[in-house]
């Protein structure tokens, strides 16, 4: 969340001109959303591949190939997603209600 937050602070003037040329509040709020998912889902894969080829070098691959550790994998990279959009949701809101002719002076 505290990211997010920064990452709004930050992007205040190009938050301001979207919503001075027509963008709508649900528009900037489903933008950060979107961007807080794709990069949880993204850094969650990413860990998952480190996660088996390191368990695959150490001669794991048995485990590796079972269901429950398929499911496992599954889950978790879900959990991550969720709970890092459910963490976006007030950053993103607060974008979404920022005035537009003040951001753009800042």
């Amino acid at each position: 969340m505290n990211i997010m937050l920064v990452s709004v602070s930050e992007r205040r003037q190009e938050i301001g001109l979207r919503m001075a040329v027509g963008a709508r509040c649900r528009d900037i709020s489903r933008q950060f959303l979107i961007e807080a998912g794709l990069l949880a889902g993204l850094g969650a894969a990413a860990g998952l591949a480190l996660a088996v080829v390191g368990a695959v070098a150490l001669g794991a691959w048995p485990a590796v190939m079972r269901p429950e550790t398929g499911l496992a994998m599954l889950a978790a990279v879900l959990a991550a997603t969720l709970i890092t959009v459910g963490s976006a949701i007030y950053p993103s809101r607060k974008a979404a209600r920022l005035d537009p002719a003040e951001a753009l002076t800042e």
